[in-house]
């Protein structure tokens, strides 16, 4: 291994470190509580470290949820081509692999949800928040296309693909949100699924094209 693959591994093994040591001190402290300095402490860096990798707490922020929103684009387009050739129940696959996301990465889940509806997107850098935006474009669009084919299979009601997919996705941050901050301010652990199960569940009574199935 040449001097400057060494360098790119080191590189990128410190920038793991300082993501893994964000992500601790954000699930414990929460975003606007944490400073560079908290995250430089549990990485066991130099704040000055931390910025050579990262501009800001926001840009660390958004980094941890990319990961997320990469594993939630594969799994949505697993879901799409397995319905394309499956007779099972499009809104239970679809379920079971929210849940594959939720449970592939929590803490980092709830962030995105947290990224997603604050001020910290203004801070990042161009080229972090198109990055951003794109995996989160290209979710919605795969999760309208698992819709638009359900209704054209005759499977969902004849309405508007985009809206189902907003209102799915709209159903599941916002269950997720809440349910984890309802565990934050009872302090007491709270079966998020269990809610995200009710809620899909009344979901799709709604969409079903004939809700016998």
């Amino acid at each position: 291994m040449g001097i400057q693959q060494r360098k790119e591994r080191e590189k990128e093994r410190r920038r793991q470190q300082i993501l893994v040591a964000a992500k601790r001190v954000f699930l414990y402290k929460g975003f606007s509580r944490t400073t560079i300095e908290d995250i430089a402490n549990e990485a066991e860096l130099s704040a000055g470290t931390l910025y050579l990798y990262f501009k800001n707490k926001e840009e660390l922020f958004a980094s941890l949820s990319l990961r997320i929103l990469q594993y939630l684009v594969i799994r949505l387009e697993e879901v799409k081509a397995v319905m394309e050739n499956s007779s099972n129940d499009r809104l239970e696959i679809l379920k079971s692999a929210m849940y594959d996301v939720y449970d592939f990465d929590t803490a980092s889940i709830i962030n995105m949800f947290h990224l997603q509806s604050s001020e910290a997107l203004r801070n990042l850098s161009e080229q972090l928040l198109s990055e951003f935006h794109e995996l989160v474009g290209k979710s919605m669009r795969v999760l309208t296309d698992i819709f638009r084919d359900g209704i054209n299979a005759g499977y969902f009601i004849n309405s508007a693909p985009e809206s189902l997919a907003n209102t799915y996705w709209c159903l599941f941050s916002g269950v997720v949100l809440w349910e984890a901050s309802k565990e934050f301010m009872e302090e007491r652990k709270i079966d998020i699924k269990e809610a995200l199960n009710f809620a899909f569940d009344l979901f799709k009574r709604g969409v079903l094209n004939n809700p016998v199935r």
